[in-house]
């Protein structure tokens, strides 16, 4: 593939805007202080200059009013506050936009942003003798009496000039922090017959002349730290020509003070892959595990035992590959939850309220192709927690709580599951409100008896909604029903707990990865199904003798416990004779367990996940096929799915319907 800078120039600049929202949000939080304005100051600084080297000047021209600012606010000039952590937010917006190339003339368009900044800036006090205009982003001095020495030790990577870089052009930008004297070590270069015209064999000591500190000197090299050494040294007057000397010397030790980077050294190695090429990789290795159960199940049908150990062998190899490959699309769930923080904080804004996101558990990893997906969802219950369950200020005051709310946002393993947790500390669902809409809607029977999971369940319903007037942020009856519909489809499960005055919880349970699972393989007749081993807690006998001791009823007693039990042979319509001994496999849906009667169980299997295709998408009892090793198509259930349509079923029979499976 091509190498093409704009597009790793995008790829960069997202994640630089990604650490600029970051930070200002952080710097609004009080957090940090001078380590969050020079972090806010390097990432405007790194998108202006890449932006500037990959022709953008819109954007290289935009941030330099924005870094004019940060040198303004790192210089003491201008106070960090809450005007100050707007603009910034609104400058990485404006970024945004300008690389999505989106049309300008929007609300916060460049010119008018400027302008903001410029009036921002005016209302600061300069320092004595100070221009009111807006400095150099480098130079930042007030008098020439502020000027103090600094000593530069600069050995640039052998590599420095076949990556594009030019040292003499940063001896130029560094001058413009002041008068600067450059010695030039020649004691490297090789022979003529030996030298190799794309290294660089150079290296320098700088003494200079500026009132700038340590970090706006550092910022000159910023683009090529990477792979170097640089020192830096700030000396008295009567000292620097000594301190030249030592620093100088091959055999002088560095000074204590002196800050020795080699990032290259110590920085993990990474490469960027485009996403396709990894979907391309995973579909191989399914491919790859689907094609080595074939070849186990035909070595073991020949019986011949030269291939035993090389079949075995090719199973580990193939299992430790699908490992791996799998690893590579797992990353950690706090990618996802960073976003978040900006849209609390905007809409707490928005709406009058006062609200902080804390997440927990950002380390926990999940599949690409699932952190995809989730984003919409959790952005959909962040705001129903910050309109319907968060009380205003005066309101959690007069209560006793603090004015300020919090919203948990937390991811952790369960088993082969993860749970991600949106748990908010607000009034709690209105029972009562909720039942009485459902009513009024004719969703339940006036005086129906329902439980506190069959009312909370009722809000996930189409349409449904208790907000007594429709605003931007919700009342149309399409948050969580939304939220349901995403979560299903990723093979998930959601469930609400809230206890009134006290807070409302939002648990989603997703498997880890979309791509291949490990299963049970069972059999009904001819027919072969896969059970995610994730949902399978034990697996039972069902005697003939049983069945008809309970009376018809589809219940099993499992050491003291009543166990339901669903008959797919009956769910599917599988014309076929039952076993005298059939297999229950029990698996856990929500806080129950719920069996599921086969013919026999086989054996686990390590199984692909296949799409069923257009045609077959909305049958929602299975979530995809996979090919067997005698080349037969097993389907795999979706268990939540399954008791779902069967209680639909049941309810349907009682009331004389009939309904397809789907």
């Amino acid at each position: 593939m091509q190498f093409n800078p704009i597009e790793t120039f995008h790829q960069e600049a997202e994640e630089l805007l990604d650490e600029i929202e970051q930070s200002a949000l952080s710097l609004a939080a009080g957090e940090g202080g001078e380590e969050i304005v020079n972090r806010l100051f390097r990432a405007f600084h790194t998108i202006k200059g890449s932006g500037a080297m990959c022709g953008l000047d819109e954007v290289a021209a935009f941030t330099h009013h924005v870094e004019s600012l940060l040198v303004r606010v790192r210089e003491g000039e201008i106070p960090v506050s809450p005007q100050l952590t707007d603009l910034v937010l609104r400058s990485k917006d404006q970024i945004k936009t300008l690389l999505g190339g989106e049309a300008s003339g929007s609300e916060d368009s460049s010119e008018a942003l400027v302008a903001a900044i410029e009036e921002f800036v005016g209302l600061a006090a300069p320092c004595k003798g100070k221009p009111t205009t807006a400095p150099e982003p480098q130079v930042a001095e007030c008098n020439r009496s502020a000027q103090h020495p600094w000593l530069i030790r600069f050995r640039p990577s052998p590599n420095l000039l076949a990556c594009g870089g030019n040292p003499a052009a940063l001896l130029r930008e560094l001058r413009k922090l002041g008068p600067a004297d450059v010695t030039v070590h020649t004691d490297e270069v090789p022979d003529l017959d030996a030298i190799q015209p794309d290294r660089c064999y150079l290296w320098w000591t700088i003494t200079l002349q500026t009132a700038a500190d340590e970090n706006a000197i550092r910022d000159v090299f910023i683009f090529v730290e990477d792979g170097s050494q640089l020192e830096i040294e700030r000396v008295e007057d009567a000292s620097a020509g000594t301190a030249i000397t030592a620093l100088d010397s091959p055999q002088a030790s560095a000074p204590r003070s002196v800050i020795t980077r080699q990032k290259a050294l110590a920085k993990e190695t990474t490469v960027r892959v485009p996403s396709e090429r990894l979907d391309r990789l995973v579909n191989l290795v399914g491919e790859l595990v689907m094609n080595q159960s074939r070849l186990a199940q035909a070595a073991a049908h020949s019986g011949a035992s030269e291939l035993a150990n090389p079949v075995q062998e090719l199973e580990r190899l193939v299992a430790e590959l699908r490992d791996d490959v799998l690893g590579i699309r797992m990353l950690p769930i706090g990618t996802l939850f960073g976003r978040f923080h900006r849209l609390v904080h905007d809409l707490s804004a928005e709406l009058g309220k006062e609200a902080e996101l804390v997440t927990e558990g950002a380390e926990t990893e999940l599949d690409k192709s699932i952190l995809d997906q989730l984003g919409e969802p959790l952005v959909h219950c962040l705001r129903n927690c910050l309109d319907h369950a968060i009380e205003p200020p005066a309101e959690r005051a007069a209560s006793g709580k603090p004015r300020r709310a919090t919203i948990r946002l937390s991811a952790v393993h369960t088993g082969s599951d993860v749970v991600v947790s949106v748990e908010d500390d607000g009034r709690g669902i209105d029972r009562d409100a909720v039942r009485a809409k459902a009513v009024e809607r004719q969703l339940i029977a006036a005086d129906a008896s329902l439980s506190d999971r069959d009312i909370f369940n009722l809000i996930l319903l189409p349409g449904f909604s208790t907000a007594k007037q429709v605003t931007n942020v919700s009342g149309r009856g399409v948050g969580m029903d939304a939220v349901k519909r995403q979560i299903d489809l990723l093979h998930g499960g959601l469930s609400l707990a809230s206890e009134p005055g006290k807070g409302t919880r939002i648990s989603i349970n997703l498997p880890l990865t979309l791509a291949i699972i490990d299963g049970l393989l069972v059999e009904i007749g001819r027919d072969q199904f896969i059970v995610p081993m994730s949902a399978v807690t034990e697996n039972v006998e069902l005697l003939a003798a049983q069945r008809a001791r309970n009376n018809g009823r589809n219940v099993i007693a499992v050491r003291g416990e009543l166990v339901p039990y669903i008959d797919l042979r009956k769910t599917f319509s599988i014309e076929s004779q039952a076993p005298a001994i059939e297999k229950i496999i029990i698996v856990q849906h929500e806080e129950h367990r719920v069996g599921l009667v086969v013919d026999r169980v086989l054996r686990t299997h390590q199984t692909v996940i296949q799409s069923l295709g257009k045609f077959f998408r909305d049958i929602e009892v299975v979530s995809g096929a996979t090919i067997m090793g005698d080349g037969r198509v097993a389907l795999i259930l979706d268990t939540p799915a399954v008791v779902r349509f069967v209680d639909r079923q049941c309810r349907a029979d009682s009331m004389g319907e009939q309904r397809p499976i789907g």
